[in-house]
This record gives structure tokens, sequence and C-alpha cells, in this order.
């Protein structure tokens, strides 16, 4: 009996058990903590038989997201910005940026209204605009400002990661909202100074919510250690990665593939092969059992949040990082490719037949997958990636053309970066 069918046979033993549906009969509640206990054993038959009666469980259901999908349609006659309109972007937009930073150098985190991944954001967009050749001094200051902002976190934390500001009621964004619950619970139990210390959560209870802002950040360390060669950058880039190295994973697919994206980004800048093999790890064990394979909705994830789109496109940013530095040999590459194009495909078909339903994200996933791929039909071409990529690029160009900054800083500034070089070749 060959290895893919003693699994599937396992698999089918551990769902029928003396005639009986061993995880079907659950409740989601119970299904969910059998999961999260498989995958923090790194079981990796346990977790597929899991993940397949969440998705009978399901039905017809499964890869609907939560909240219904909003599209908005690209006018036939919009066109991306031009390489001269993309370059002089970046003035007006770093002008208006200025005034609405989202932290101070003497911020304190109880007091904060964003996690860091926003300052991660600022960080990638200054990042990218000298890459672009917009380099001034305010440009050069910004991303330094941030970059100490964002190591200072690090340091008062007194852990590897990059940590949560441990701020109540400071905003109605949903990421501090469900940061406040958390931080009420600690309170009422008495475990808060277990979880926070000088103001930064840096413990998520093996939530695994921590690996959103330390992926973000992480990887933002990385490109701007490229940029400014800075040794004390790339030490808390590598503080970083090491500690998604060893994070348990969590049954929230999109929180693993953060960590996925750090560790193959880390990987890149160092060649430390733990780093690409713990990439490739946590993507197939926490990230792609999760996705439908057959069906309507084959491609995408079966559970009803990463469903959504932006969480769908997290995903495949991910893959594609992950897939870039993957070896003929790799025994998981077929399965991380196949996840990949999968993923492409489905809802960049949307894209195509109905109009745009995520700008961030499907951008930053398309233009990694285009830079990586893009000599690779199989993956890039054959994925419907062109075109949803020209789409998209279109209809954030007439969004700025009507006055607005369409996308979060680091998004927006790759886009500028992008659309001023030309790099990509759109239909």
């Amino acid at each position: 009996m060959k290895a893919p069918t003693r699994r599937r046979a396992r698999i089918a033993a551990l769902l029928l058990l003396g005639g009986q549906p061993l995880f079907a009969a659950q409740s989601p509640k119970k299904e969910r903590e059998a999961l999260q206990d498989a995958l923090q054993k790194e079981d990796a038959v346990s977790i597929e038989a899991l993940v397949s009666s969440s998705i009978n469980r399901l039905g017809p259901k499964a890869g609907t997201p939560e909240k219904k999908d909003t599209f908005h349609p690209v006018p036939g006659d919009s066109k991306p910005l031009s390489k001269e309109e993309a370059f002089a972007a970046f003035e007006p937009f770093f002008v208006k940026l200025g005034p609405r930073l989202p932290w101070k150098p003497d911020t304190r985190p109880e007091t904060m209204t964003v996690p860091l991944r926003a300052v991660a954001s600022v960080l990638s967009g200054a990042t990218a605009a000298l890459r672009a050749g917009y380099d001034t001094t305010e440009v050069r200051d910004l991303a330094a400002a941030a970059s100490e902002f964002l190591m200072r976190a690090q340091k008062e934390c007194g852990a590897d990661c990059f940590p949560f500001p441990a701020a109540k009621g400071t905003s109605d964004a949903r990421a501090m909202e469900v940061a406040s619950d958390f931080i009420a619970r600690a309170e009422k139990d008495g475990s808060i100074s277990q979880i926070a210390r000088n103001g930064w959560v840096f413990d998520d209870r093996n939530d695994g919510g921590l690996q959103f802002d330390n992926g973000e950040c992480g990887v933002a360390m990385w490109e701007w250690f490229t940029t400014s060669g800075d040794e004390r950058v790339k030490e808390s880039a590598l503080r970083a990665s090491e500690w998604a190295l060893t994070r348990p994973l969590v049954p929230n697919w999109n929180y693993n593939s953060f960590s996925v994206f750090l560790l193959a980004r880390a990987y890149t800048a160092t060649g430390d092969e733990r780093f690409r093999k713990g990439a490739i790890r946590k993507a197939a064990l926490g990230v792609l059992p999760g996705q439908l394979k057959h069906g309507i909705n084959a491609g995408r994830w079966a559970d009803p949040h990463n469903a959504r789109p932006a969480y769908h496109y997290i995903m495949v940013r991910a893959l594609a990082e992950l897939a870039a530095v993957l070896k003929v040999d790799d025994p998981d590459a077929p399965a991380i490719l196949s996840g990949l194009r999968m993923a492409l495909s489905t809802r960049n078909q949307e894209i195509i037949d109905k109009g745009v339903m995520n700008k961030d994200k499907a951008f930053q996933a398309l233009l990694l997958t285009g830079n990586y791929f893009s000599d690779r039909p199989d993956i890039w071409t054959e994925t419907s990636s062109p075109k949803a990529f020209s789409l998209l690029g279109a209809f954030i160009s007439e969004e700025y053309r009507r006055g607005k900054f369409p996308l979060s800083p680091g998004e927006w500034c790759r886009f500028l970066e992008t659309f001023s070089s030309g790099r990509i070749a759109l239909p």
C-alpha cells in the first residue's frame, strides 16, 4: 500500500470507528478543540480527518464567507496609472500621511488606537518608495522612525515577537476590540502579568493572534534591512522569525500563514534552511488542510471566516512567498503549488466575472505571484492572474484619480513602485 493510500485509510478509520462517525457527532466547539489539539501535536492524519468532518458538517456552506462578498465592477474604460502618474503620486501621499501617522516616538502602548501592523505598513511603504527612486530625507527619516518604534516595542515587551498594545477601549477597530476583550479576560482571571509587560501583550495563550502582527512587522523589518543595511534591524527581524518558527499551529489558518510568510522571507534573507523547512511544515499542516479541494468552491478555505476574500488572499500571499523558495525535491512541493494555483484561480475568476471584492491583500498577493512566477504559465497565466491583476490595478488607479488614497501605506507604495517601474507586463 502506498503512503497516500495508507493515510486515506487511517483517516477513514478515524472518521468511522465501530460503525459510528468519531468526529461528526461532536459540536463545532468540541470539534475545534480537537483540531487545536491535533494541530499542536502536528498530527497530520487527525488534522485531515477533523477538517473532513468539519467540511461534512458545513455541507453546501463550505467555502461560503461569514459576511457576504461585496463586488465592485471595474468600468470598461478604466486604466492603470501611467509610469508618470504613479511616480508623481508619491509626494502628495507622504505629505498627507505625515500628520496622520498612527504613532509618535513617545506613544505609550496603552493609548494606541491601532496595532503594530499599522506601523509596519508605513515602514513597508517608505521602503517601497525608496526602492522606486522616491528617495527623500523625509521618507528615510520616516522609515527609520517606524523601525525604531517597532524595535522599542519588541524590547519593552521582553520577548522576541512584535507584541500587541495592551490598550482597552481606545478604538472601535475590530482588531483593537478583540484585544480589549482578551485583555479584560486576563485581568479578570488574574493572569495579565503573565501575558503583558510594559503595556505590551507578548503571549496570546496559543490563540495564534500574535502571528498576525509579528508576521507583518517581521517582513517589514526584513525589507527595511535589505534597504538600510542596519544590523540592529536584521537582529530584530531574526528574533521575530525565530519566534514564528516555534509557534504552535492553530485552527485559524490565516494566522498560521503569517508565520509562513515571514519564515519564507527570512530564508530568502539569510539562507537558513530552518526557516524554509519551518515554512513548509507550517503550510502543509497549518494552511493547506483547510482548503477545499473539490466542489464549486474548490480553492477557497472551507470555514466561513477564512473564506472571506481578505483572508483568502493573505494565505495566497504566504503560499506564493513559500512557493518561490521551494526545491524540486521537497516532498510537499506538489501540494503547495497545487494549493496556490487553486486559490488563485477561484478568486481571480470572480474579480474578472463580478468585480473587485478586496484590494489590499489581493493586490499584494498578485504582485508577489507576478514577481516570482510571471514565467510560469501554470501559476501565472493559467490562473487568470494577469487579467485579475490588470483589473485590480485599473480599479485602484481610478479611485486615486477620484481623490482617494485607496490602499494602506504599504500596499499603496508597492502599487506606485510597480506601476512607476512597469515591472509586470499587463494584458
